[in-house]
């Protein structure tokens, strides 16, 4: 055989090689699925719900306007620290003092007239006894001058007299007794009008009270929004009355946050809390939940739902309060802060990435035969064919196989694992777009560089 036609062969020979070989790399790599993996470890966890909200004191209250009037002395500055009865404002009472004095002079008249009564009284007493006294004697002379004048021992003119007299004496002992009655009844009235005059007095004065204002404890003036010479207003019905400071007492300082309503059952009295505050940067304060409303309230309008009139489809929020243990000192009510709550915790736990959770139906599960088809069985179940499944999946023999897990709590980027999967195992945790069309199955390249970023188009 000549020289050319042996390197023809050979040539041809590695020709069919390269395409033999080729042609298998090619097949080996058409259905070859570059994905991202993580390790089954255990770990401690901890399930946190996070909630932003603002800065209150526990115990504040807004002095709002008894009284209509103008402001004739504020005593206080916002910032100020008072104590509790300390007076803080002053409203005009020229009026209402006026009020006062003319009551009290009434209150003194009616003390005066219910003396009197007591002394007329007594003077018609001793003249109720006089006229006893009378009478009985005049009764005696009567009787004595009716027996002489049956035995004719004395004049007509004489029996007729004692009659008289005995007549008279018995008119003024009823007199006297209805003066009684009459003294009576004045003294009476007279008490009357001390307790309708103490009653007005009563009104007046708390009248003349409601324009001095005075602290009800010891805090901070955290808001003073009127100045001296304003007329104030009390609130009328629906209509809300001029506010004329808060005072707050900041011994004991919350951080009042909104839970969204899918965490709201995770939360209860007493968990742990970390609170940040946005004026107080890379600084963690801790707390414990104190108080969880039960009402919803709309995100939206902050209304509660047992206030609206109509229903709504809009994200709900409850009010949770954190009570802070180490507040920094000279914080001011109003600053935004987050709290970070503890709602459960796990030691030494299976943990796997949140994002390696995904969801298969049991016909994606189902068995299949060479060519990719559902292989021939019994009939089919169609509504738990569509039934989801919570799985992830896991490298064996560099396949993506899917296996069912049972999850625990949730932490900020790990989640527990109950049943499923063991400590080591490789799970894929991305893409997020390979994990939402894997198929069971297939074969896998790992690839944990970091991924590449896309080049701006120009």
């Amino acid at each position: 055989m000549k020289t050319w036609k042996k390197v023809l062969i050979g040539v041809g020979a590695v020709a069919a090689l390269a395409i033999i070989v080729a042609v298998t790399v090619y097949q080996s790599r058409k259905n070859l699925v570059t994905v991202q993996t993580g390790k089954a470890q255990k770990q401690n966890l901890s399930a946190i719900v996070s909630a932003s909200g603002e800065i209150k004191p526990k115990t504040y209250v807004n002095l709002g306007a008894n009284a209509f009037g103008k402001i004739v002395k504020l005593h206080v500055k916002e910032g100020d620290r008072v104590k509790k009865g300390q007076v803080v404002a002053q409203l005009e009472n020229v009026q209402s003092s006026a009020d006062v004095n003319a009551t009290k002079a009434s209150v003194q008249a009616a003390q005066t007239d219910f003396v009197a009564a007591g002394a007329g009284l007594e003077t018609s007493r001793a003249d109720l006894n006089r006229a006893k006294s009378d009478a009985d004697h005049a009764r005696l002379d009567w009787e004595r001058a009716q027996g002489l004048y049956k035995d004719a021992l004395i004049a007509k003119q004489d029996y007729d007299t004692k009659k008289a007299v005995w007549e008279s004496a018995e008119a003024g002992l009823a007199q006297a007794q209805a003066r009684i009655d009459q003294a009576k009844a004045q003294m009476d009235s007279a008490q009357k009008h001390i307790s309708q005059n103490q009653a007005n007095l009563a009104r007046v004065s708390d009248v003349l009270q409601k324009t001095i204002y005075a602290s009800p404890f010891d805090g901070v003036i955290t808001n003073l929004p009127v100045r001296e010479g304003e007329t104030v207003v009390m609130g009328i019905q629906n209509s809300p009355g001029s506010t004329l400071m808060t005072i707050a007492d900041m011994s004991v300082i919350t951080a009042e946050v909104k839970v969204d309503e899918t965490d709201i059952v995770n939360v209860q009295i007493g968990q742990a809390a970390e609170v940040t505050i946005d004026a107080i940067p890379r600084k963690i304060f801790h707390g414990t939940v104190s108080e969880i409303g039960d009402n919803a309230m709309v995100r939206s309008t902050g209304v509660s739902t047992s206030q609206s009139t109509s229903t709504s489809e809009e994200a709900k929020d409850f009010k949770v309060v954190v009570t802070v243990t180490d507040p920094p000192p000279d914080l001011r009510p109003g600053l935004s802060t987050t709290a970070k709550i503890t709602t459960a915790t796990r030691n030494n736990v299976i943990s796997i990435p949140i994002q390696a959770l995904t969801v298969r139906t049991q016909a994606d599960l189902a068995l299949k035969d060479g060519k990719g088809a559902v292989q021939a069985a019994a009939p089919v179940d169609t509504a738990k064919q569509k039934e989801e499944i919570q799985g992830v999946f896991v490298i064996r023999n560099k396949k993506a196989e899917f296996v069912p897990v049972e999850t625990g709590i949730s932490g900020t980027t790990d989640i527990e694992v109950i049943k499923g999967v063991h400590e080591g195992d490789e799970i894929i945790t991305g893409s997020y777009k390979v994990l939402r069309t894997l198929k069971p199955g297939t074969n896998v390249k790992i690839d944990n560089s970091a991924p590449k970023k896309e080049e701006e188009s120009s």
